[in-house]
């Protein structure tokens, strides 16, 4: 029965280990957002925080999540931004990166 018990509580910590939801930053670097913005300086896009700072204040999750899910046009420079469907990131995994992005 002791044993039982260790088992029980060691399947529930492993667990709740994989189900914390995982930041912003650790989502866009899994969905390679990474690899064309830095969260403090221009790539081949925009800066994360420039984009945090273009919209502070607004209520823009819902066409940020858009922009990135269509990709299109540069609006931040000549290069225009690649489309991101949900194959590559869901749309709750977009929603939360839209947000940390918003927040810095």
């Amino acid at each position: 029965m002791k044993t039982l018990n260790i088992l029980l509580v060691a399947s529930a910590t492993l667990l709740s280990f994989g189900a914390q939801a995982a930041t912003g930053e650790e989502i866009m670097t899994k969905s390679g957002c990474m690899a064309c913005h830095t969260k403090d300086k221009k790539l081949v896009g925009p800066a994360l925080k420039d984009i945090g700072a273009k919209y502070k204040g607004q209520d823009v999750i819902v066409k940020l999540m858009a922009k990135v899910r269509a990709g299109g046009p540069g609006v931040w420079g000549p290069i225009p931004m690649a489309p991101n469907p949900v194959e590559k990131i869901s749309d709750a995994d977009l929603k939360t990166a839209v947000e940390w992005v918003l927040k810095l």
